[in-house]
């Protein structure tokens, strides 16, 4: 089992995962998928169905994106909903995006938000008045779920506020559904 760590051993464990990820360029990031989002904005031509695909695209990045967190990170499993809130939070956002990001809890004990500052996706972006719906960092939505459904946690994340529409922090709303049982194979099957 996982010993319980506190936040800063776990902001610690973020840094020093960090610092084993290969970097991409934030601008190279932040132009490649906004030229990314532009595209599906032309080909879909309905904001809705951009963040709704951004969304898709979020939950299969993460179903992959599990593994390598896990390997690099060196977690091996979380002991609760508060303790994976907190790995998502200060290793995750800051292993993949090279951010600080922070916890806050509902008086449901079943959601929390991540909130964070400065995500390179953001980068050069001002959304003009006709994309104002256009959930632009919807993708992160989507990473959340997929790395939590293979954790066996069913999840439904919402993009609450955003930088890009004039909050003062971006923030994703993660509300736990249910937790799955691992299906263990018997030697019938």
């Amino acid at each position: 089992g996982l010993v319980a760590m506190s936040y800063g051993r776990m902001t610690r464990l973020g840094d020093s995962a960090f610092e084993k990820m290969e970097k991409v360029n934030s601008e190279l990031l932040a132009m490649t998928y906004g030229a990314l989002v532009t595209a599906m904005i032309k080909d879909f031509q309905d904001v809705k169905i951009v963040n709704e695909e951004l969304e898709k695209m979020g939950y299969n990045i993460g179903v992959r994106l599990i593994d390598e967190f896990l390997a690099k990170s060196g977690i091996t499993q979380c002991r609760n909903l508060k303790d994976t809130a907190h790995y998502i939070a200060k290793v995750g956002f800051k292993m993949f995006l090279g951010i600080n990001a922070e916890v806050s809890w509902s008086s449901n004990p079943r959601q929390f938000s991540i909130e964070f500052k400065g995500s390179p996706l953001i980068e050069f972006v001002e959304l003009p008045e006709q994309f104002k719906d256009l959930d632009y960092s919807n993708i992160l939505c989507g990473v959340l779920r997929g790395a939590l459904y293979s954790v066996q946690m069913v999840v439904t994340t919402k993009l609450c506020r955003s930088e890009l529409k004039g909050d003062p922090i971006s923030e994703i709303e993660v509300m736990l559904k249910e937790v799955v049982a691992e299906k263990v194979k018997s030697d019938d099957d």
